[in-house]
């Protein structure tokens, strides 16, 4: 009991963790003779406590595994506080460069029912917080479910469009050519991608402008953040891309009207309504462990069938958003869009959270910082147990063998896991909203 405890434990509270048979066995080795010495260690899989070597999934998404998820949205966050405020490689000089905090939403394709600041609802209601019937279409039978879809499948590239021409307009402000801006400045950026209850992708950024080598530089002296904000204002207004043409009508894409730019502000959360690094970190970490199940009710893995809707619990307006790339997925002039293989993400298939190189660390650095202080942890003169990938020192030859047993916990597993106390993730968070 005491063993698989300690096993459970080292999970960090995963209750889906993946199951692996096999074996892994260390030598040491001769550095000048590259010669390979007797076993240091060997560890075979049915002589752990769980009968296998058990691993954390890293799922994202808090439906599927809420520590894992958490793991995630902290790493998100120190990888945002990075970029606003330095550390873990990036100089804490980018306080001072340009910082805005925008909001990219999508078009509207029907009217929805709503909770406007003031007045009604357009039918009438004035609806509680959290009422089912928020985000859904006033009338589903007029509502432009194709274009909803479609918008979706093309957000990542509209987003890729929108990059390009803002460089181009902060050029242009500066007097300077597209080649010459290159010399002068860069833009960084990290976003994430949250769902609106009607189901529509929409994006949060943070956008910096740093000199021309990324934080490491100072940005130039005409760079401001009224001149950044601009600067998105034109690039969102000149981005559209061309969609397909389903029978007979011509589909372009767009961000919406509503655009929100907020210029981020070096202060405490005690310093009033100011926007601040640690506010808006933790604002885009919050989003980037959920997905369309979280906002629409829709699922949280691909569909198989279109049958297995049937025996799903979900709304009417997800069931038909689904039921639209499912559809739109059989006409060969979609096929590139693959809208059958993601339908469960409303036909969404970019990544949740992307940033520039040069904007700040990355979640693979931050992993391996942590693994690296787990193993400086294990004081027990017992290896801990290994992770396949994991690198080991130059000195030792590992040879490893792993085969897939299955995902998750037995009953017993899950009771003992649901008992321990959560390992603890990466801390210096502030527990503010």
């Amino acid at each position: 009991m005491p063993a698989l405890m300690r096993q459970l434990a080292g999970l960090g509270g995963c209750g889906r963790p993946v199951r692996l048979d096999g074996h892994r066995t260390e030598h040491s080795v001769n550095t000048t003779t590259g010669e390979i010495g007797p076993v240091i260690h060997h560890l075979n899989s049915t002589d752990l406590a769980a009968g296998h070597l058990l691993v954390r999934c890293n799922n994202r998404r808090t439906t599927r595994c809420p520590a894992c998820a958490e793991t995630y949205r902290r790493d998100t966050y120190h990888l945002i506080t990075a970029g606003l405020t330095g550390g873990k490689g990036t100089p804490a000089t980018v306080t001072a460069h340009p910082r805005v905090f925008a909001t990219f939403t999508a078009p509207g394709f029907g009217a929805v029912h709503n909770r406007p600041t003031t007045g009604r609802c357009r039918c009438g209601t004035q609806h509680p917080e959290g009422a089912t019937e928020l985000g859904t279409p006033l009338n589903p039978d007029t509502y432009d479910y194709r274009a909803a879809v479609l918008w979706n499948a093309h957000a990542g590239k509209i987003w890729a469009r929108f990059s390009i021409y803002l460089r181009r307009e902060i050029a242009k402000r500066a007097g300077l050519t597209q080649r010459q801006f290159r010399d002068h400045g860069r833009v960084s950026f990290a976003k994430v991608a949250e769902y609106q209850k009607r189901g529509a992708v929409h994006f949060h950024a943070v956008i910096r402008l740093d000199g021309p080598e990324g934080g490491d530089t100072p940005p130039p002296a005409w760079a401001t953040p009224d001149l950044l904000a601009d600067a998105i204002r034109a690039a969102v207004a000149a981005t559209e891309i061309p969609g397909p043409v389903l029978d007979g009508t011509a589909h372009t894409f767009a961000f919406g009207k509503q655009l929100d730019i907020r210029t981020i502000r070096t202060a405490d959360f005690t310093a009033g309504t100011t926007l601040t690094e640690r506010a808006v970190a933790a604002y885009i970490a919050k989003y980037a462990t959920k997905g369309a199940e979280t906002a629409t009710g829709t699922l949280d893995r691909p569909v198989k069938l279109l049958a297995e809707l049937a025996h799903l619990d979900l709304t009417e307006h997800a069931r038909r958003l689904v039921r639209t790339c499912w559809t739109l997925g059989a006409r060969p002039e979609l096929e590139e869009l693959r809208l059958r293989a993601w339908a469960h993400m409303l036909g969404f298939r970019g990544h949740f959270s992307t940033k520039t190189r040069r904007y700040s660390t990355t979640l693979g650095a931050l992993r391996e910082a942590r693994a690296a202080w787990r193993k400086a942890q294990a004081t027990t003169g017992t290896p801990p147990l290994p992770t396949p990938g994991d690198d080991t020192e130059p000195t030792t030859l590992v040879l490893a063998h792993w085969t897939f047993a299955g995902v998750g916990l037995t009953p017993g597993e899950r009771w003992l896991t649901e008992a321990l106390t959560p390992a603890p993730g990466t801390e210096g968070e502030p527990t503010h909203g």
